[in-house]
C-alpha cells in the first residue's frame, strides 16, 4: 500500500499515530490567567534540544484561531509543567483527557493531588516521579496544530527512580501512546551496546 497525502481521501492521523509508536506523553499542567489549573495529556510531545534544554508539545487547535486550553494558557502566561506519566498514573492521565469547560480544573475533576512548583505558577502532579518546570521558548503554528516549545528551568526527580544521582530508566515504568485506546509501558526493556 502507498499513500499520497495529496490524493488520499482520508486523514493521515490514524496512519501516523499507528506507525509512530510509542509516543511519549506530555502531561501538561498550566494555569489560566484567571487562576484555573489545567492538566491534559498530549502524545505529540518530545524533547527538542539539550542546550538550551527544550521540550515541545503540539495540541491540535479547537478551530480557526482558537487554541486548546493548555496552549492558550501557555501563550497567555509563558509557563507550563510537564509531568512524566508512569503506569500507576495511566488511568488518572486518561481521565484528564476529558473535555471540560475552561473554568473547570482537571486536577479537581479527577481528584489528583497537586503540589506547588518552585519557579512557575502551574502546579505539578504530586505523584509524578519526574516533572519539568518550563518557561515558554517559542510558539510555532503548524497546520491545524500549535507547537509549544518550553525551556526547562527546573527538574524534579524522585530519588527512588535514580541510581548514583542519575535517572535510571529501569526504575521508571513510563507510559507511551500507541493508537486509538492503546498504550504501552516500558517494563519490557532490552539493552544494546552502541558501536564505537
Amino acid at each position: 500500500m502507498q499513500i499520497d497525502p495529496e490524493t488520499y481521501d482520508r486523514s493521515l492521523y490514524r496512519t501516523m499515530t499507528g506507525a509512530v509508536v510509542p509516543r511519549p506523553i506530555g502531561w501538561i499542567s498550566t494555569t489560566s490567567e484567571g487562576g484555573v489549573d489545567n492538566l491534559a495529556p498530549y502524545s505529540y510531545f518530545n524533547v527538542v534540544s539539550v542546550d538550551p534544554p527544550v521540550v515541545m508539545f503540539s495540541p491540535a487547535d479547537k478551530g480557526p484561531d482558537e487554541l486548546k486550553d493548555s496552549a492558550r494558557n501557555v501563550v497567555d502566561t509563558g509557563e507550563f509543567v510537564h509531568n512524566v506519566v508512569t503506569r500507576p498514573l495511566a488511568e488518572s492521565m486518561n481521565e484528564t483527557s476529558a473535555t471540560l469547560p475552561s473554568e473547570e480544573s482537571e486536577f479537581d475533576h479527577t481528584g489528583l493531588e497537586r503540589v506547588e512548583s518552585e519557579t512557575v505558577t502551574p502546579p505539578r502532579v504530586a505523584a509524578a516521579d519526574i516533572a519539568f518546570e518550563c518557561e515558554l521558548y517559542d510558539v510555532v503554528d503548524v497546520g491545524v496544530g500549535t507547537m509549544i516549545l518550553g525551556e526547562i528551568v527546573l527538574v524534579h526527580v524522585d530519588d527512588d527512580v535514580t541510581t548514583d544521582g542519575k535517572v535510571d530508566v529501569r526504575k521508571i515504568d513510563a507510559v507511551g501512546r500507541l493508537a486509538g485506546n492503546y498504550y504501552a509501558s516500558t517494563d519490557d526493556r532490552f539493552r544494546i551496546e552502541r558501536p564505537d
